[in-house]
């Protein structure tokens, strides 16, 4: 007699993880983030490997992102073209953290930031960030091509850095006062090492559905663990496309 099927439910399908960002103020561009602004790798508990670190942190004016990838022995792929092929950084941010839904709301955002593929084209060409619209969304953000993030990175001999500031004008319902949490999910791919996400992976709907992302608690702090960018800032955006 044949047993029937086990199906394995997503271990973090299990848990909506609630987690701090901290306050850095400080002038509209990207910069390096301390350890004081990590956030949990999650994805190991669906037995993803471990290969990114990342950090945010909050200011009126917008959210920053920082991200090291390494562990990587192959060069980065990315196209402007591909983004679901290429090497990069996924971030999903709901304004008004609205969990109890599956198709992404006028305050829901969905960023790309590749670490090369930009001015030049190729491995060697700048990073660049592009704003997709999101699949089966019920409304379309407003903000979309509002404002442009700013992005510094470098390709390192084993993986890249990205450093993003997203402003507020680009993040339709941005208001830290009035909505103290927010929406957050980020998702690394890496055509070499795989899959880093803070919750579950790329088998569940993670880029448009609104209920698989965690929440960030934007809390205060006064801890300057931070690192200016050099000249090597600049602004990308959808036009870049």
């Amino acid at each position: 007699m044949s047993s029937a099927p086990v199906t394995q439910i997503p271990r973090n399908l299990l848990f909506r993880y609630r987690l701090p960002c901290r306050r850095l103020e400080g002038k509209a561009e990207p910069v390096r983030l301390g350890e004081a602004f990590r956030l949990p790798v999650t994805g190991r508990f669906e037995g993803q490997r471990a290969f990114a670190d990342w950090r945010v942190a909050w200011c009126d004016a917008g959210l920053r992102v920082s991200v090291t990838v390494s562990g990587k022995s192959a060069s980065v792929w990315c196209k402007l073209g591909q983004l679901m092929d290429s090497d990069g950084v996924h971030l999903l941010i709901d304004t008004r953290a609205t969990h109890d839904v599956h198709r992404a709301t006028r305050y829901c955002h969905w960023i790309v930031a590749l670490p090369a593929g930009g001015a030049g084209g190729g491995p060697l060409g700048q990073p660049v960030c592009t704003t997709p619209k999101i699949n089966r969304a019920k409304e379309e953000s407003p903000a979309i091509n509002r404002a442009k993030a700013l992005l510094a990175g470098k390709l390192r001999k084993d993986g890249y850095e990205l450093d993003l500031f997203l402003p507020a004008a680009m993040l339709n319902g941005w208001s830290p006062a009035e909505q103290p949490s927010i929406g957050f999910f980020i998702a690394i791919a890496d055509r070499e090492l795989g899959w880093q996400t803070l919750g579950v992976g790329p088998e569940l709907p993670i880029l448009e559905d609104p209920s698989l992302w965690q929440s960030l608690r934007l809390v205060e702090s006064a801890e300057p663990t931070a690192t200016k960018k050099g000249p090597s800032a600049r602004r990308n955006s959808d036009a870049a496309r």
